[in-house]
């Protein structure tokens, strides 16, 4: 699947940071036919560099029953901050459906398999 969202980072509930994965979030509307999950893709920034990124597509049902349905990307080997950034998510290949975890370290160490998984795809490594 190679779909592309465009829009601005949003300030979130900073919980990916929280997790050791910030992410820039940018809202989706309900026409972006797109599934939920964990995808591999990139980030294209305004300054038109490209970065490898884990992405979650979803309403994060680990934190909340029916919450906003955003596009997260963690950018890999990337610490900037983003906020306020017009950027260009390219949704690539699925790695997985959102799932509901025991706990939060059960979490956290799926998305350290996800960016290792988005990392063995990314041809820079």
């Amino acid at each position: 699947m190679d779909l592309s969202v465009e829009g601005t980072v949003v300030l979130g509930d900073r919980r990916g940071h929280k997790l050791g994965f910030p992410t820039a979030n940018v809202r989706i509307s309900a026409s972006v036919e797109l599934p939920d999950g964990v995808y591999a893709g990139t980030v294209e920034l305004e300054d038109k560099t490209r970065h490898a990124a884990a992405i979650s597509v979803g309403r994060r049902p680990q934190f909340y029953e029916e919450g906003e349905r955003l596009v997260e990307a963690h950018l890999l080997d990337f610490d900037r901050d983003l906020y306020g950034e017009k950027i260009r998510i390219e949704v690539g290949e699925l790695i997985r459906g959102q799932q509901i975890f025991a706990s939060e370290d059960e979490l956290v160490g799926q998305i350290a398999k996800d960016v290792e998984t988005v990392r063995g795809l990314d041809p820079k490594g």
